[in-house]
């Protein structure tokens, strides 16, 4: 696939530069409080769902976004569309921060930003038809004006999607999780977006069917000139689709690199240990190769680990920095790494050159800071039963 396009002068979008950036995120936190008492009165924390991430991406690109369930990888996309409230930081399309857009300004900009979400019957509305669900969008951004105007497009977005065109007098109940993926595609295309968000677009899917929307999102991306921020856990889906590939772990982004630099060369100890369990369908490969196991459950996002928010269930840990210095994503200088390869990683060097080995994980219990246990203790004492 494509990393490269820019719009020509007759609207059309076209190859660009590597440079060409479209969507620009900076210092971005979204921190969702956690309510007690009986009215739900008193904040007593904070959910840390992406605290402190920067990322680029760029134009006609597909841009690969990776980690466990709970690591604030959907919260990141919500929040670069504005359809979550941003604690701190900035999102930039295009130029324009999206983070000062109000109102009708932030209304008309959405037509350049459409998602795909991860569940396909419930992101369609089961009272409209097919038809409907089009041509909803496209009138409320003032592309058509009813339906029947509307009808030559909306005949050829089926024809795109692999759907005919008696699907559109049809309701979502109708049609297969397959099929209605497909209609959600179609639905983000209608406004002719230029950057589609898709969230876990193939995890409620059987295999057979993932694929097919796969490559269809491909094609897409060709026929449309689309930029891509894909979600998903599944390794393999991101690796097929995606130019680069960011990993994200409780928060944060820990590495980011070219899909096939880093699924050649993981450096983050993380990464390294998700690519150990994708299987591998060659038996002698699969006895040799490397296996990682992690120890403990993923850290709670509101009561994150200092330091290192991996160090807890890293095998390759340091007290002397690990435990009390937040790494920065940085670009790794080491032989045989490709340029641009990005880890959030004080030893990531000493890893790859052997030079810190492998280590049993010494169980590491990071307690809730003192503030937000006495603040949960006192909306618990203030709360009055029911009778």
């Amino acid at each position: 696939m494509s990393a490269r396009s820019t719009t020509s002068t007759d609207g059309t979008r076209t190859k660009g530069a590597d440079g060409d950036v479209l969507v620009d995120v900076q210092g971005l936190k979204v921190h969702f409080p956690i309510k007690r008492g009986v009215i739900f009165d008193k904040t007593v924390g904070h959910v840390y769902a992406v605290d402190g991430v920067d990322l680029q991406i760029r134009r006609g690109e597909t841009y690969g976004l990776v980690g466990e369930s709970g690591c604030g990888k959907s919260t990141m996309g919500r929040a670069i569309l504005a359809l979550e409230e941003i604690t701190e930081g900035t999102v930039t399309f295009d130029g324009e921060a999206l983070t000062d857009l109000r109102g009708d300004a932030l209304r008309r900009r959405r037509q350049d930003l459409q998602m795909v979400f991860q569940d396909p019957m419930g992101s369609l509305d089961p009272r409209q038809s097919v038809e409907s669900l089009l041509v909803e969008g496209m009138q409320a951004h003032g592309i058509v004006g009813d339906a029947k105007e509307a009808a030559p497009r909306l005949k050829q977005l089926l024809s795109d999607v692999g759907l005919p065109a008696a699907a559109l007098k049809k309701y979502p109940h109708e049609f297969s999780g397959g099929q209605r993926q497909r209609i959600g595609i179609a639905r983000a295309l209608s406004v002719n977006p230029e950057l589609v968000v898709a969230d876990e677009p193939v995890s409620a899917l059987d295999v057979s069917v993932q694929a097919q929307v796969i490559n269809l999102l491909s094609d897409l991306q060709e026929e449309y000139g689309l930029t891509y921020l894909v979600i998903a856990h599944d390794l393999a889906v991101v690796r097929h689709i995606s130019d680069r590939v960011g990993v994200m772990y409780l928060g944060g982004l820990v590495e980011e690199a070219d899909a096939d630099d880093l699924y050649a060369q993981p450096l983050h100890p993380y990464t390294r240990a998700l690519l150990s369990a994708v299987p591998v369908p060659d038996p002698v490969v699969e006895d040799s190769r490397e296996q990682i196991l992690l120890s403990g459950d993923l850290p709670s996002p509101a009561a994150p680990p200092s330091g290192c928010r991996f160090h807890t269930r890293c095998p390759w840990r340091q007290e002397t920095r690990c435990d009390d210095e937040r790494p920065q994503l940085r670009v790794v200088q080491v032989d045989g790494v490709p340029g641009g390869h990005k880890v959030a990683c004080h030893f990531a060097e000493e890893i790859e050159r052997g030079e810190i080995q492998r280590h049993a994980v010494e169980t590491v219990v990071e307690e809730k800071p003192q503030a937000l246990r006495d603040a949960e203790a006192a909306a618990i004492t203030d709360e009055i039963p029911f009778s």
